[in-house]
């Protein structure tokens, strides 16, 4: 199974779906292609989000280039007239699952919850490539999200996020290292192939330091993507792994 790492910086505007069509036209020998949290969007939407955010029947060509290759992506979504931070599973031509960020950030530089509502429940879902599960940033940082994913019983989990660049010191960003701690523990917790693909770019002050990277079951990083640049790079996931990762608990 090849996946595509698209570590790029949105806008703050609708422009995105263009540039995010020509680089999944790329990509398209590829089987899944995946993208940043709010990658259809940019981060610092605020007031601008109930103008800028999609509605479903909007992405159809997003369904179309699903024909081609299975599509993660990050947008804000009005569903049912509340706007959610969600992220989109497109396959075969189709929206094949939608997973509305369930934990939303409301302190220090983050708003999240003052504009968009907030999903309640996290569910696998199956793909031509077994199955699968999606969390948005915010979501991975809580205990009941591990036990959910793990409940699942996935193949593959997506960690979608735009998170900002903060705590530098002579041993570099605490905050990668926090994520490679919360990737790792997720990964040898569920059994499963962890892809984490964080946006980079600035806004609003904000730096996002990308570092986009997959954890096997095993809990090791296979591949690492760099910091604070754009890039996209294709990576092959070892599904034997995770049947080694199971054989190895079961009989440990």
């Amino acid at each position: 199974m090849n996946v595509a790492l698209i570590q790029f910086a949105p806008k703050l505007n609708r422009s995105n779906l263009q540039e995010v069509l020509a680089i999944i036209k790329k990509h398209e020998a590829t089987d899944v292609v995946v993208f940043p949290e709010l990658a259809l969007s940019g981060y610092m939407l605020q007031d601008k989000l109930f103008e800028d955010a999609w509605n479903v029947d909007e992405l159809q060509e997003l369904c179309d280039a699903s024909l081609q290759c299975d599509i993660a992506i990050g947008a804000a979504l009005w569903d049912n007239g509340k706007v959610y931070n969600s992220a989109l599973y497109f396959a075969q031509g189709e929206l094949l699952h939608i997973h509305h960020k369930n934990h939303l950030p409301t302190y220090g530089m983050f708003e999240e919850g003052r504009y968009f509502a907030s999903g309640n429940d996290i569910r696998g879902f199956e793909t031509r490539y077994g199955k699968a599960a999606m969390v948005v940033c915010e979501d991975l940082w809580r205990a009941q999200t591990l036990v959910d994913l793990s409940s699942c019983d996935p193949d593959v989990i997506y960690v979608l996020a735009s998170s900002p660049a903060r705590d530098f010191s002579d041993e570099g960003l605490l905050i990668e290292r926090q994520w490679d701690a919360l990737l790792k523990s997720c990964a040898l917790l569920t059994h499963a192939y962890v892809v984490f693909v964080n946006r980079v770019g600035f806004e609003d002050g904000l730096g996002f330091w990308g570092g986009s990277r997959v954890i096997t079951p095993l809990g090791e990083s296979e591949h690492t993507l760099g910091l604070l640049d754009t890039e996209e790079k294709v990576v092959s996931l070892n599904h034997a792994l995770q049947k080694l990762q199971r054989y190895i608990v079961k009989h440990s």
